[in-house]
């Protein structure tokens, strides 16, 4: 089933969208749709990383408690996929824990069930992992199951048949709730035709294309040590590097060992070694794969529009965003602060206090226009690039007023000005956006996919006590520069900082629209350009 793609704002973490699990396979709450209040306490040690010869990183933290999660976090997803083989990763993830060459169908089954425990499979647009929380006694049977999974499955024909169907189905449900397919869409307008923009749904007509063959070349091609991040939480450091050198140290890496070389960013600070870096595949040497230049594209924000024509829903849904900064940017706390001044969501809420009531999109819309179901602010990030912006669903009647209130709303954010962002919310969206980190900590699952994902994209786990300084530290002004770098790329905050993601996109808007009687929406983008948002030249 697809997830919602996550908020960054809730853990500073590039998106972990979609899981397709399998009947068998629990899945794994979202690392970033966890709700927390503030909290002050210990903050867990610090992670220890080590490296096998073969370059597959281990990572832990000690946390005291009765049972470990383990996950492996696997550089691959739907943005290295190809016009060819679009949708395999959807479909690698509901083969999962199915027949191996070590245990067939049914005592994988009988296996999982005997942990006693949550095991999951999950892929996103960057990321494919496998995770599991455990008791102490039971963590080497895990690490069995994942290698024999990740590294030696069968794929049987009738189970890749039996699966296609399944996802032929759950394609249908999901095409069938805007909520879902919708920021779908939004990725595929924003990003057309490259890396973040290819489908993480698999489209129904590659069902027909995909195999054995396909499902294959994708995991030889993206499963190499070099791009496995192997995590636990709660184990002796050695004990996880022990038992990972034994189920997958005989993984051969495809690249020589040597030293990341540091790259820089664009106002010349060097990258972490280890992290994630990109360059353009026209910067590519001549003669090079097509594995290597999908390894090393950027993500190039297009924008544009589409608008879907549904008579028979009862809702207008309107999302207006923009290109939003990667996970590196220095404003990515910024952007994460907006996101939750602007909240929302729907009409209808327990509300009470940390629900978000008192958001700018609740006390300014929801509670001021009744004909508006749902508004929320959204904030997709990701290693390179992002996608910022509003979603609103409306009764048909106030159509022609939707546009209008988004760009007001997202124009509030970018100065001093009446109706502006004042002091107290500010306060207030920063205490909610640190409880929200640590909180969500308080989960073994939580825990180890932010270790995981965080030494795959940053090369070393950031501190929570280093990100919640750097919220403590925004100021107002920090906040109206970095919304106007996202939402005016020509504007002087925009010019002085540099462009955005290395300067790769267009600044336009992405306008995505669905239900009945569109028309009366009006011109969306005329309407963004009179308030002055986004690029059009």
């Amino acid at each position: 089933m697809l997830r919602p793609t996550p908020s960054l704002a809730r853990s500073l973490l590039p998106s972990s969208v979609a899981s397709s699990s399998t009947s068998r396979v629990i899945p794994a709450l979202s690392a970033l749709t966890r709700k927390a209040s503030t909290s002050t306490h210990t903050f867990p040690p610090t992670s220890t990383v080590t490296t096998l010869p073969n370059r597959l990183r281990v990572v832990t933290e000690p946390s005291p408690g009765h049972f470990h999660a383990v996950g492996v976090y696997v550089d691959a997803g739907s943005r290295y996929e190809t016009q060819r083989n679009s949708g395999v990763s959807h479909l690698l993830d509901r083969l999962a824990f199915k027949s191996t060459d070590r245990h067939s169908d049914e005592q994988m089954t009988t296996l999982i069930d005997s942990l006693g425990s949550q095991i999951s499979c999950s892929s996103s647009r960057e990321t494919i992992m496998y995770q599991s929380t455990v008791f102490p006694s039971s963590l080497p049977l895990a690490l069995s199951l994942l290698s024999s999974t990740i590294l030696h499955p069968l794929l049987l024909p009738e189970e890749i048949e039996a699966q296609k169907q399944a996802a032929a189905y759950e394609i249908r449900e999901i095409w069938a709730k805007p909520e879902l397919i919708l920021p779908e869409i939004l990725h595929t307008v924003a990003f057309k035709g490259n890396t973040l923009g290819m489908p993480l749904l698999c489209p129904e007509s590659q069902l027909a294309v995909l195999g054995e063959k396909e499902v294959r070349g994708f995991m030889r091609d993206w499963y190499t040590p070099e791009r496995m991040v192997i995590a636990g939480v709660g184990m002796a450091h050695e004990e996880l590097v022990e038992l990972t050198d034994q189920h997958f140290g005989s993984l051969n890496s495809t690249v020589p060992v040597l030293d990341p070389a540091p790259t820089l960013h664009r106002n010349g600070s060097a990258q972490p070694a280890g992290s994630k870096s990109f360059a353009t595949v026209s910067s590519a040497p001549e003669g090079i794969t097509e594995k290597e230049a999908l390894a090393s594209a950027k993500a190039v924000y297009t924008g544009g529009e589409e608008y879907l024509e549904k008579e028979d829903e009862e809702f207008i849904h309107l999302y207006i965003g923009f290109e939003g900064l990667g996970i590196h940017d220095p404003d990515i706390y910024a952007l994460a602060t907006l996101q939750i001044l602007l909240g929302g969501g729907g009409s209808f809420s327990a509300g009470g206090p940390g629900k978000g009531m008192y958001t700018r999109l609740y006390t300014n819309v929801l509670n001021r226009y009744h004909a508006v179901d749902f508004c929320a602010g959204f904030h997709h990030c990701y290693a390179d690039s992002g996608l910022f912006g509003i979603s609103m669903s409306v009764y048909p009647q106030f159509a022609a007023r939707a546009a209008e209130v988004i760009a007001q709303q997202l124009h509030a954010l970018t100065g001093p000005m009446g109706g502006g962002i004042n002091e107290g919310e500010f306060k207030r969206a920063k205490n909610m956006l640190k409880s929200t980190l640590v909180m969500a900590l308080e989960s073994r699952l939580t825990a180890v996919e932010d270790l995981g994902r965080q030494t795959q994209i940053h090369g070393n786990k950031v501190p929570v006590e280093e990100m919640c300084a750097k919220i403590d530290a925004l100021q107002l002004k920090d906040l109206w520069r970095t919304a106007n770098r996202v939402l005016r790329p020509n504007s002087p905050a925009s010019v002085t900082a540099g462009p955005l993601n290395f300067g790769l996109g267009s600044g336009r808007p992405t306008v995505v629209a669905q239900g009945p009687g569109l028309g009366a929406l009006g011109d969306v983008m005329a309407t963004l350009r009179r308030w002055d948002l986004g690029r059009y030249t």
